[in-house]
């Protein structure tokens, strides 16, 4: 199963037939015992750090949106190049798998 960040939206068709997504509520930071802290360093990015954080899930660096979504202060524009030294908060596979990915959340959103 693929998962994107879209999962969490619905399409709303206006009265001009045109298709809206609603807004999505992201999994914000936690502070959760399993909660890993990352230093940033030079040439890294949110998609290799996913990759390399989530493995093994299949294409784990596509969800580089989870670790965006999960800072004290979100990344809103994640083609921006991370600070070297900037600390990243990594949610764990448990909160992965159990709470940020949780069928139910997706339900409960809609």
């Amino acid at each position: 199963m693929r998962y994107s960040r879209h999962e969490w939206c619905r399409g709303i068709e206006d009265d001009a037939g045109a298709l809206h997504l609603t807004d999505y509520e992201p999994y914000r930071y936690r502070p959760l015992a399993d909660t890993r802290v990352h230093v940033v360093k030079v040439g890294e990015s949110l998609f290799t750090l996913a990759g390399a954080y989530f493995l093994p899930r299949p294409r784990a660096c596509g969800f580089w949106w989870v670790l965006a979504d999960f800072q004290p202060d979100p990344i809103l524009d994640p083609t921006l190049r991370l600070e070297p030294g900037r600390r990243l908060y990594i949610p764990s596979q448990r909160v992965l798998d159990e709470q940020i990915l949780n069928p139910n959340r997706r339900r409960q959103a809609t």
